[in-house]
């Protein structure tokens, strides 16, 4: 059955932008995801990716802004364009303007990579 990745794409960011992100992970990641920060080395497998989802939002104290700015999806993969404002438990703070590239197999997402230059500074 063929999968439509642009209303997956759809709802896996609605609940995302909606406070979601670790539901969605459940829902829409697939057991042996491979998920990668810019050129950092991947995490391989749903339980690394998940206790790496799980470690960054349990550092976030307070989110300023997480919004949506556009999303794409062709044949397997999709794109979305967020930008992050986080306040982290130790004080410092974080924006972020980044791009989550995925690609998708069966509905689930089997890779994902985030491209970004993100912008922290020190608590005030």
């Amino acid at each position: 059955m063929s999968q439509n990745i642009q209303a997956l794409e759809k709802e896996l960011n609605e609940m995302i932008a909606s406070g979601q992100a670790m539901e969605a992970f459940e829902k829409f990641y697939a057991d042996d995801v491979v998920m990668q920060e810019n050129n950092q080395e991947a995490r391989r497998g749903k339980d690394a990716c998940r206790k790496y989802e799980e470690e960054f939002f349990g550092n976030v104290a307070e989110f300023h802004e997480g919004s949506l700015q556009a999303s794409a999806a062709q044949g397997d993969r999709s794109y979305s364009e967020w930008i992050f404002d986080v306040t982290f438990k130790d004080g410092s703070r974080m924006r972020n303007h980044q791009v989550a590239a995925r690609k998708w197999k069966d509905g689930k997402v089997v890779s994902e990579r985030f491209f970004y230059e993100p912008n922290i500074k020190s608590g005030e």
